[in-house]
């Protein structure tokens, strides 16, 4: 009965780390780690990654 009620909350905290990953890499960053932070701390990752600027890619 208790892990029916935490399945959904599981789940979305699993959904939001994987958006978190996407916007990461569309900001030049890196996906894995972004993925892993939301984990461990969920929308307070998802804030600070909204308000980094992108990184610019050097070409060398």
């Amino acid at each position: 009965m208790l892990a029916d009620a935490r399945a959904p909350w599981f789940v979305g905290w699993g959904t939001l780390a994987l958006i978190n990953a996407g916007l990461a890499q569309g900001k030049n960053r890196n996906g894995l780690l972004w993925f892993l932070l939301s984990l461990l701390l969920g929308p307070i990752a998802t804030l600070v990654l909204v308000l980094l600027p992108k990184v610019r890619s050097r070409l060398f």
